[in-house]
């Protein structure tokens, strides 16, 4: 005979006492299959239940609220409407263009821009004169508001029609060889070129201070140059302090006469280049 469901079954010819254990072992055995399909089932729901709530946590994020200020993702502005950065400041530069640079020969080319101190220690300063390997001393120094009185021949009148309104000079010698540098100066760069084109023979050599005469109209001869930059007209004469006439192949001689020549030009150029320096680093009005 057998109980109702879930109780023991007891096998035949054991007068109902005895049970039946391999009917127990069946029944036992498809319980336990039972349980492991529901457990299984089970779980199969469960994880496809997590799925469903993931995917709709992701759909819904697209339509939640913003916590911030209550709008959706969809009133966002677009990147092109985002603010950007703070800006940095920029470099201003002025429109104007600055000033050309002032041109040193407009200083020495009109008496009216030419306004730096000018005297025989400005143009010739120092003892001694350098230029190469020759050094040269300076003997005396003159200065002259009457400009022919400075010369002989037609060189005063091409300085005086000219409107000349001073005359410098100065006198070096070596070795036996003297030069005197006259500088005469004019209220524009046209009446001093008319005046170098006009002179002649020839600017008054200086002597004194332990030069002697030389060049003062005995037989000997001397060399005479002239030139001119700016407002200024230069000339000069060389010979010998002894008497001695200078020859066209006498080296000394010649290469004295340049070499005063030379440094009075350069000595011009720097008053230029002074004050246009000057007036390129003075403050604006």
């Amino acid at each position: 005979m057998s109980f109702g469901q879930g109780g023991p079954a007891w096998g035949p010819g054991d007068n109902g006492g005895t049970p039946d254990w391999a009917a127990l072992a069946d029944e036992a055995a498809a319980r336990g299959r039972k349980k492991r399909w529901l457990l299984i089932g089970g779980g199969a729901l469960a994880t496809a239940a997590v799925v469903a709530i993931v995917a709709t946590a992701i759909v819904s994020t697209g339509d939640s609220k913003d916590g911030a200020d209550g709008k959706s993702a969809s009133e966002l502005p677009s990147a092109q409407t985002l603010p950007s950065g703070t800006a940095e400041p920029q470099p201003s530069f002025s429109s104007v263009a600055p000033p050309p640079p002032a041109n040193p020969h407009d200083f020495i080319s009109s008496a009216k821009k030419d306004k730096a101190p000018l005297s025989a220690d400005t143009l010739f300063p120092g003892k001694t004169l350098k230029m190469g390997d020759r050094t040269y001393t300076k003997g005396p120094t003159a200065r002259t508001t009457d400009c022919a009185a400075a010369t002989r021949g037609s060189l005063g009148s091409a300085l005086t029609s000219n409107g000349c309104d001073q005359v410098i000079r100065a006198t070096y010698v070596r070795d036996g060889v003297a030069v005197t540098i006259g500088v005469a100066t004019f209220e524009t760069e046209a009446k001093a070129l008319r005046a170098k084109q006009q002179a002649g023979i020839g600017l008054s050599p200086l002597a004194g201070e332990g030069v002697p005469g030389f060049c003062d109209g005995g037989h000997a001869v001397c060399r005479n140059l002239a030139n001119s930059h700016g407002r200024y007209a230069y000339f000069s004469i060389s010979g010998y302090t002894n008497g001695k006439s200078v020859t066209k192949d006498d080296k000394s001689a010649f290469a004295a006469g340049d070499d005063l020549a030379e440094f009075t030009f350069r000595q011009i150029v720097a008053r230029g280049e002074a004050q246009a320096q000057a007036a390129a680093t003075a403050p604006p009005n």
